[in-house]
């Protein structure tokens, strides 16, 4: 009788410009802010655009987008 192997970790690299959620340094390099000035954003406005996951904040790519559109500055 042979025992079949699935391979599940198949790591498939998404690019960040595709992702929904990306983290703090990844946000950072996508928007060229600086990672202090994204971790002090995320946690102002968790629920907006940041969600607190486990023990690291992910920044919600579309609503960031959006939350930068409707800002003059940050």
């Amino acid at each position: 009788m042979a025992i079949e192997k699935h391979d599940t970790t198949e790591n498939t690299l998404v690019p960040v410009s595709e992702k929904y959620t990306l983290t703090i340094k990844e946000a950072a390099s996508y928007f060229n802010i600086g990672t202090k000035k994204m971790r002090r954003l995320a946690e102002d406005n968790r629920g907006r655009f940041a969600v607190f996951s486990g023990n690291r904040y992910l920044i919600i790519r579309p609503q960031f987008e959006k939350f930068i559109s409707a800002s003059s500055e940050i």
